[in-house]
């Protein structure tokens, strides 16, 4: 919005009014204005470690609810700033929320969920997240009329669904995993027949509780996550997942939506108007991903969806390199195309890369480290978000159109990971992944009975 950046950042306002003297990339390229984004996922990365700690001594909720309070201050303080500094802390203190709330919330949703239906469960998370970047993209739309404080009731309006996070936390259940981790045996299957539906979870409830006698038994459980027997979760669930869905670029196009598509010649309200199509197309692939992904798989949507991204990327990479020139708007043919390439390559990630890069993770580690396995998900998520963030626009700023062919390249080796390294998870307990491990033909070699002996220091029996 021009307010925000003549109040904040003049330069960058300056420089966006000589359209004509500056290569079109490059007109939002100012280090200082993508920190005051990147600093909240910096801050993220941060503070999931004390999150473990919480979520794993006092319970999902107990996180929840700090990071609720953490995200109203940091709005607030955002709302009334005065300067670049109160903006950056205002902005760490909503990474801070961040950190704690993914690292509770997947967690919370996998274990409250039954097998059957937990990947439409725990897509909620991402469907939230999609509504709520869609409700920011309308709010941006409204207020960016409103002069010159807009952007304050924009940044403040964030205050509202951290008070109904914090509310709805105080009347949450806590999960019967995190009960029983605590030792609160009686309340943890009072809770899960409560869930369930059903007083028949004696099978469910003796797994938790020998699952969390696993868990006691392992005193630091990021040092347990570097042992052999958890190296697919490891890889593929704190590792893999988490970097690659963010080097897909749509967490770029996302961030950045309005200030691509001003700078492809759309003019400043109309960037708003045309990313919330984006955010609704997020919104519509979500749906159809908690509709469909107990049922097809978690591969199939993988792989479908990346093979769909890499030819959009192409695809774009290809128009902007024919018709993008310096100083100039595309045509409005030209424009609608690319609404339409990018809306297409969104439906995609929507479906694939976007929840699942949340549920599979979730439901991968073991109780033991299922805490410390979702921080190192966040952390790492946020140390490719921040870089992704703190970057992309010098990036764009120098390979131009380029940049596509880059991410096409990279969901290319992302979706031949997903083939060969990940199992399907759809429908099975989430106690029992690890039964998927030992006969994959790759994981087998880090996790056969023959290595889980090997652990315990006993020859295998013959």
């Amino acid at each position: 919005m021009d307010d925000f950046l003549i109040e904040f950042f003049p330069s960058v306002y300056r420089r966006k009014q000589a359209h004509r003297d500056t290569t079109d990339y490059c007109k939002y390229d100012n280090q200082i204005l993508t920190l005051f984004t990147s600093s909240l996922y910096l801050s993220a990365l941060v503070f999931t470690f004390g999150a473990s700690y919480i979520t794993r001594s006092y319970g999902r909720r107990a996180s929840i609810l700090c990071g609720s309070v953490s995200f109203f201050i940091g709005a607030v303080l955002n709302a009334s700033a005065q300067n670049i500094a109160m903006l950056i802390i205002g902005r760490v203190l909503l990474g801070i929320g961040i950190g704690f709330g993914n690292q509770a919330v997947p967690l919370y949703l996998s274990e409250m969920a039954p097998a059957k239906i937990r990947g439409a469960v725990n897509q909620l998370f991402q469907f939230t997240t999609c509504v709520g970047i869609l409700i920011a993209n309308l709010l941006n739309y409204g207020v960016e009329k409103i002069h010159p404080w807009g952007w304050r009731l924009s940044l403040g309006l964030a205050t509202v669904p951290a008070a109904i996070m914090f509310v709805g936390g105080l009347f949450l259940p806590e999960t019967p995993n995190s009960l029983v981790e605590q030792g609160r045996l009686d309340e943890a299957r009072t809770i899960l027949e409560k869930v369930r539906g059903t007083r028949k979870i004696d099978a469910e409830f003796a797994d938790l509780i020998e699952a969390s006698d696993a868990a006691k038994a392992i005193k630091h459980p990021f040092r347990n996550l570097l042992q052999r027997k958890n190296r697919p979760q490891l890889v593929i669930g704190a590792l893999g997942i988490p970097a690659f869905q963010q080097l897909t670029g749509m967490n770029s196009i996302l961030f950045y939506s309005p200030v691509i598509f001003q700078s492809l010649g759309f003019g400043s309200t109309a960037s708003l108007y045309s990313s919330v199509f984006t955010g609704g197309a997020l919104v519509v692939a979500t749906l159809i991903s908690m509709a469909l992904v107990d049922k097809f798989g978690r591969r199939a949507f993988f792989i479908d969806a990346s093979i769909e991204m890499i030819c959009c990327s192409i695809v774009i990479a290809i128009t902007l390199a024919l018709k993008f020139g310096e100083g100039k708007e595309l045509p409005k043919g030209i424009g609608v195309f690319l609404i339409v390439a990018i809306c297409i390559f969104v439906l995609a990630y929507g479906r694939s890369w976007g929840p699942l890069g949340w549920l599979v993770p979730s439901e991968i580690f073991p109780l033991e480290t299922r805490s410390a396995g979702q921080s190192m998900v966040v952390c790492v998520n946020m140390i490719f978000t921040f870089l992704v963030a703190q970057f992309f626009l010098a990036a764009l700023c120098h390979l131009k159109y380029g940049i596509f062919l880059l991410f096409a390249a990279l969901i290319c080796i992302m979706g031949s990971f997903i083939y060969f390294l990940l199992p399907e998870t759809k429908q099975v307990p989430i106690e029992e992944i690890h039964f998927l491990w030992q006969k994959h033909w790759f994981w087998k070699r880090y996790c056969g009975p023959e290595e889980s002996a090997r652990e315990l220091k006993v020859k295998p029996e013959q």
